[in-house]
């Protein structure tokens, strides 16, 4: 009997989030269509690449109102095992409140497993190639790959390691190709920086290729006059939700080595680190609603709380992250901080219903 109504339960949650799921695509969709369409047309940012720019964003919209969906879903659910009065054949069978809290929570964590193994190996691969193939179709002189980013600059095709946070470019070659393609002069730089009218090269490493010899020079600082800005590489430049625990955790490493603010990255680790409990956090909240009496409300009620409570989760989350940001709170309370809050507001209610 336990795991038939654990299955029940644990069924009619599915069914609700599944739903809850569904409308959050459609919406995502639309509103990626939206935003992408204001590129339409341009470079080479035809209808293959809107197509595939909008699936590919997807996961990461999904996987970011996880726990929304999760609240809502179990709002769903519920709310229907009590409008059929479900819940009360339960409660008069002996079954208590804390025992179906609890099977929700069994189904709540094998959704909470789903989440990370999707936000671990589904989100990075997918918004990273959502974003860069965007990028490249928007900027067609760009061309990245294994070996970083490919332009080319007058008759000298430049390779850039990796962009940096604060857009400065790390291992920069430059390759001066004559018309008869031979290479004629290579340009090695540890560190390109722009000092707001061109690109500076640092730790400069130069060969200049001349009847059958080679010649090299170095030094500490060469201007450079290429014709892109910063702007035009930022979006290059790796977002911490594109990707996993494990990626920002040696990204953010890297970052200090490299003297980069690393605060954004830390306190997207912190919140992918606490997603599971902000679901467990998210079917708590909406348990107390569940089991009030059926003439304190009825479906369309209890579902406009959960999208209440979820919508004030995510202001509360995000508004504390770019205050913290802001006013350098450590990343790790700013993450830890809407969940002790909305944990509280979670014990009271369950109190009061329990």
């Amino acid at each position: 009997m336990v795991k038939l109504l654990d299955r029940h339960i644990g069924r009619s949650m599915l069914m609700g989030t599944l739903l809850v799921f569904g409308v959050f695509l459609a919406l995502f969709v639309f509103m990626a269509v939206v935003d992408a369409l204001g590129d339409f047309g341009k470079g080479g940012f035809g209808l293959y690449e809107l197509v595939r720019y909008v699936i590919l964003s997807q996961p990461r919209r999904l996987y970011e109102t996880f726990p929304v969906a999760v609240l809502i879903g179990t709002l769903l659910g519920l709310s229907t095992l009590a409008l059929n009065s479900e819940l009360i054949a339960m409660r008069a069978a002996g079954v208590s409140k804390l025992r179906i809290v609890g099977a929700t929570m069994k189904t709540g964590l094998l959704l909470v497993i789903v989440a990370i193994l999707v936000g671990e190996y589904v989100v990075p691969v997918a918004e990273t190639r959502a974003q860069t193939g965007r990028a490249q179709a928007l900027a067609t002189s760009f061309k990245q790959g294994n070996s970083g980013l490919w332009l080319r600059e007058g008759a000298a095709f430049v390779n850039i390691g990796e962009v940096l946070p604060d857009l400065s470019l790390l291992n920069v070659n430059i390759y001066d190709v004559s018309a008869a393609s031979e290479l004629r002069r290579h340009v090695h730089a540890s560190r390109a920086v722009y000092d707001g009218e061109e690109w500076r090269l640092e730790q400069v490493s130069a060969s200049r290729i001349a009847q059958q010899r080679v010649e090299t020079d170095s030094s500490a600082d060469v201007a450079w006059n290429a014709r892109f800005t910063p702007a035009v590489v930022a979006v290059f430049t790796i977002r911490p939700e594109a990707l996993s625990i494990a990626q920002l955790y040696a990204y953010i490493r890297h970052l200090r080595s490299n003297s980069q603010d690393v605060r954004s990255y830390v306190l997207t680790f912190w919140q992918k680190i606490f997603m599971p409990f902000a679901t467990a956090l998210m079917i708590l909240l909406a348990a107390p609603f569940v089991f009030r009496p059926a003439r304190s409300g009825g479906l369309a009620q209890r579902t406009f709380i959960g999208v209440v409570l979820g919508l004030a989760f995510v202001v509360v989350n995000r508004s504390v992250g770019y205050l913290a940001l802001i006013y350098g709170m450590p990343p790790l309370a700013a993450a830890a901080a809407p969940l002790i809050m909305f944990f509280g507001v979670a014990f009271v209610l369950m109190r009061r219903a329990i």
